[in-house]
């Protein structure tokens, strides 16, 4: 059976059943078979089941909190602060914005004829999901298709397998059909056969630039539908001279470090310009140096480990590589008390004197590292921002709104924030340019995906 090795401590913290590919084959065909009779329920009843949903998995959130935590590392006051916070909002709004989102649409009226637009589910949708947020990227795709008529199988990043059990789990006891809500942990070859067997009418995939390739290949072998990607990411900030100075701060430093770097928003590069320099570093890294790294299950630790060794080697060899480069370290693991329980553990990094010759400014670190990086004009601080091959979100922090405004239009990146960071609204597309993916889920839009249109065109009796 495969294993879970928790990064905590390197030990396996639990063991799951993988399913060949013929019990993954029934177990798509028992989704297809409970999608044909949820198509046929009410919207009302489909909306308040997702609401049921939440109830069910608040009564079970410390436990499935704890879980997390062990799987992934993350403290588990923000496993829980995931669920008590963007999975309940996103699912809400969500639940609010179906009955308009899935409205039928009617073009002008013409005489003698009744036509209109009508969103119809795509039937199985496959989620693939990723670990750093288990339950809010799961969701992003999950709410909105059971919404819209659809089944669900899930197949969760390995390191992350039983949150998909969590909110099979959860909705089974909101009172869903059987099967309309199933985890499927399959390995890559069984997922890449399913999705080249034409089983599914949407594929969603977090992950990596190269998973996400594999996923567009086997979608298109041997099928005709849509496929949603989010991808790589290398997120910066641009910092204007007459931004609220403290705030920014404040939150770029989160927003660099929080869940341990790990986030598809987070801050992986800031552009500071000369006038502001100094001050901001010093600052910055004094905040950097208020984290407490050590044991994600133990009271006031607010940074544990990365998910595995391997990804925390990963940081380190661009940290190595930018400090060879001319790179200076402001803050390292000699600035904390690093846990030797695994080699997972990796302290906040504030690296200066940076250029983009460097990994650590072009490449994804997706972990507790920063580049802080000096600009001159504003011309040359959007040039940089713009030159990466991602373009997931960028920030732009300065108290001028017009600015903000004019500097968002020229930010080549599929979400702009002013004065915030590392957040997604539920109102809004999440989506991204560039290697960062295609598609988008949240918001009104996120629907498009999990339906087709279908046009009724009847002639009215004379």
């Amino acid at each position: 059976m495969p294993e879970i090795v928790s990064p905590i401590d390197g030990q396996v913290a639990f063991t799951y059943a993988r399913p060949s590919l013929e019990q993954a084959r029934a177990k798509v065909e028992a989704a297809a078979e409970a999608q044909r009779e949820w198509t046929r329920t009410a919207l009302s009843d489909r909306i308040a089941l997702c609401r049921k949903m939440l109830v069910a998995y608040a009564a079970r959130e410390q436990d499935n909190a704890v879980q997390i935590t062990k799987m992934m590392g993350k403290p588990v006051g923000q496993a829980l602060g995931e669920f008590r916070g963007p999975m309940r909002e996103r699912t809400q709004y969500l639940c609010e914005i179906a009955e308009s989102a899935l409205a039928d649409e009617h073009p002008p009226a013409k005489d003698g004829f009744t036509r209109f637009i009508r969103r119809d589910p795509v039937g199985v949708v496959f989620d693939i999901a990723a670990w750093n947020y288990p339950l809010i990227i799961a969701i992003n795709v999950i709410v909105p298709s059971v919404l819209a008529g659809n089944a669900v199988v899930i197949k969760h990043a390995h390191q992350t397998t039983l949150v998909a059990d969590q909110l099979v789990a959860a909705f089974a006891e909101a009172g869903a059909p059987e099967h309309l809500v199933q985890a499927l942990p399959v390995d890559h070859d069984v997922a890449g056969a399913l999705m080249g067997e034409r089983r599914f009418g949407y594929v969603s995939f977090t992950g990596s630039v190269r998973g996400g390739h594999e996923v567009y290949r086997a979608v298109a072998h041997n099928a005709f539908v849509g496929c949603g990607l989010e991808l790589g990411g290398k997120d910066g900030a641009l910092v204007l001279p007459d931004c609220d100075f403290d705030a920014a701060v404040e939150n770029l430093v989160d927003g660099a470090f929080f869940n341990a770097g790990q986030s598809c928003c987070g801050i992986e590069r800031i552009y500071v310009p000369d006038s502001l320099y100094d001050r901001f570093v010093e600052a910055y890294v004094a905040k950097a140096k208020q984290y407490v790294l050590g044991n994600p299950l133990a009271d006031g630790t607010t940074l544990g480990p990365m998910i595995n060794a391997k990804a925390a080697q990963a940081v380190r060899a661009q940290i190595e590589q930018a400090k060879a480069k001319g790179g200076r370290v402001l803050v390292s693991d000699a600035d904390f008390d690093v846990p030797d329980a695994s080699a997972c553990y990796l302290a906040p990094h504030v690296v200066v004197d940076v250029d983009h010759s460097m990994d650590l400014m072009t490449e994804e670190t997706f972990g507790p590292a920063i580049g802080i990086h000096k600009y001159g004009s504003v011309d040359e601080g959007v040039a940089l921002m713009n030159d990466c091959k991602y373009g997931l979100t960028g920030s732009v922090w300065t108290n001028d709104d017009d600015q903000a405004t004019a500097l968002a239009e020229r930010i080549e990146a599929g979400t702009v924030y002013q004065n915030r960071c590392d957040y997604l609204d539920p109102g809004l597309a999440w989506t991204g340019v560039k290697d960062s993916g295609c598609g988008a889920s949240l918001s009104r839009l996120g629907f498009l995906s999990v339906t087709r249109p279908k046009s009724f065109h009847l002639r009215r009796a004379t």
